[in-house]
């Protein structure tokens, strides 16, 4: 019986394309931690090729907390709406981290600095691991992602706020690793309203697609709004309008932020919020 190389001194995003370079036609990645969910959605997202139909079985409180990061959870949501991941939680992880495919287990190991993945293609092995794990699966509760896929965000500012306020909100988030807005990175919210006044929108319409996409609340634009403008990064000008109260357009109010480029945007206003 032929073995699969076993896959060492790799990445863990390295070790994933290969799994997915195989065509399997499904993967079940069991038991992943932070980074994987990280790397398997980044590869996943990157990846110029059919995808297999992924599923996901991860620890809750895992889960919820790598999804709190904007970019990794609207990207996760755009693979979902692809049909190419699913994701369970479970309560009792297995203790291993596991891709199994029809053909493959794949054990990611890790050792210091660096990863392994131990392979093995036994028919009998993998045959028993996808029972066992599929057993699993279908006893898992359906993991709920709030967060909208990327694609729609960006789709929606386009046509709701501008071409331009769409160009600036993707040079923002190219430019940062994480968007979690507890002090590593700044929140999406953040960033839409950064853009929405560097763009001189009406805190109406930025505020209104924010939550018909599925972002955040009114509310919630209107206190993150606040807080900028106590903080001197935004400003606001009423804008009368026929009927009702009149609107306020949101304008950069620091001047490092009014110079600075869409791609300087997030670290200029990260330096002024710290």
């Amino acid at each position: 019986m032929e073995t699969k190389s076993n896959l060492l001194n790799k990445s863990v995003s390295e070790i994933l394309r290969t799994a997915i370079d195989e065509s399997p036609e499904s993967m079940l990645v069991v038991n992943p931690s932070a980074d994987v969910i990280e790397q398997l959605v980044d590869a996943a997202t990157g990846y110029d090729g059919d995808l297999p139909e992924m599923r996901m079985l991860a620890d809750e409180s895992i889960l919820k907390d790598v999804m709190e990061d904007f970019i990794i959870a609207s990207n996760a949501a755009d693979l979902i709406d692809e049909g190419a991941l699913t994701m369970r939680t479970t309560e009792e992880p297995s203790g291993n981290e596991l891709l199994i495919t029809d053909e493959l287990v794949i054990a990611l190991v890790a050792a210091g600095d660096h990863v392994g993945g131990l392979t093995s293609d036994d028919d009998g092995f993998v045959e028993a691991a996808n029972d066992a794990y599929t057993t699993r699966w279908d006893e898992a509760e359906e993991f709920s992602l709030r967060t909208p896929p990327l694609s729609r965000v960006r789709a929606t500012l386009e046509e709701e706020i501008s071409p331009e306020a769409e160009d600036d909100f993707d040079s923002v988030l190219a430019s940062l690793e994480t968007a979690r807005g507890d002090g590593d990175g700044l929140d999406e919210v953040t960033i839409s309203l950064l853009v929405a006044a560097k763009n001189e929108a009406l805190l109406y319409d930025i505020s209104k697609w924010g939550e018909d996409v599925g972002i955040a609340s009114k509310a919630t634009f209107s206190r993150t709004k606040t807080k900028l403008e106590d903080m001197g990064l935004i400003g606001t000008e009423k804008v009368p309008i026929d009927v009702g109260r009149p609107r306020l357009r949101l304008k950069l109010a620091h001047e490092e932020l009014e110079g600075a480029d869409a791609d300087q945007l997030a670290g200029v206003a990260q330096s002024i919020l710290h």
